[in-house]
C-alpha cells in the first residue's frame, strides 16, 4: 500500500480500511465506459479482498483490464474515506473462503437467513483481490457534525 496524500498516516488507513463495515465502491473499465459496482470487503493490510458470482460483470471486465479505482466511505457527513487505485485479479480458489470472512464481517446472527443463502451459492464464488494499491485520504469531519451510524465506522483518535 502506497499513501500519496491525506490528512491521515498509513496506520489510519489501515485502522479505516479494516474497521469500517461499508462496501468498498468498486470502478472498473468496461466495454461502454467505467463501471462502478458496491462489493463487501476486507483489507488484509496488504489488498481489498471481495467475493461475486464467477458469472459476474465485474468478473469479465477485471479480466479484460485489471485497472480498478475504489472508495471507502460513507454516504453521510461528515464525509471522510480513502480512495486511489489498484489492479484487481480473480482468486477462484479463494472465493468460497472470502465470502464466508465476508459474512463474518458483514452480517449478525438477525441476518442469518442471508448468510445461509449466500453459503448455497458459495461453490459460484470468485475471490477478487485488489492489490498495488495506491491511497489516498480525506476528512471534512472538523467541520462538518456526524449523521453516520457509529456502528460502522472505525474511531481513528
Amino acid at each position: 500500500m502506497q499513501l500519496v496524500s491525506g490528512p491521515w498516516d498509513a496506520d489510519q488507513v489501515t485502522r479505516w480500511l479494516e474497521g469500517a463495515r461499508i462496501p468498498v465502491r468498486l470502478s472498473v473499465l468496461a466495454p461502454r465506459g467505467p463501471l462502478v459496482v458496491s462489493l463487501w470487503y476486507r483489507f488484509d493490510g496488504d489488498a481489498i479482498w471481495c467475493a461475486t458470482r464467477s458469472g459476474a460483470g465485474v468478473v469479465a471486465h477485471v479480466g479484460s483490464d485489471a485497472r480498478v479505482g475504489i472508495e471507502v466511505a460513507p454516504d453521510l457527513p461528515p464525509y471522510r474515506g480513502v480512495r486511489g487505485t489498484g489492479r484487481a485479479e480473480v482468486v477462484p480458489e479463494r472465493g468460497a473462503d472470502t465470502l464466508e470472512l465476508l459474512l463474518d464481517r458483514y452480517l449478525d446472527a438477525v441476518n442469518e437467513p442471508l448468510a445461509d443463502q449466500l453459503r448455497r451459492n458459495a461453490d459460484d464464488e470468485v475471490a477478487l483481490r485488489i492489490g498495488s494499491l495506491t491511497l489516498t485520504s480525506w476528512d471534512f469531519s472538523p467541520r462538518m457534525q456526524p449523521q453516520e451510524p457509529a456502528a460502522v465506522l472505525p474511531d481513528l483518535d
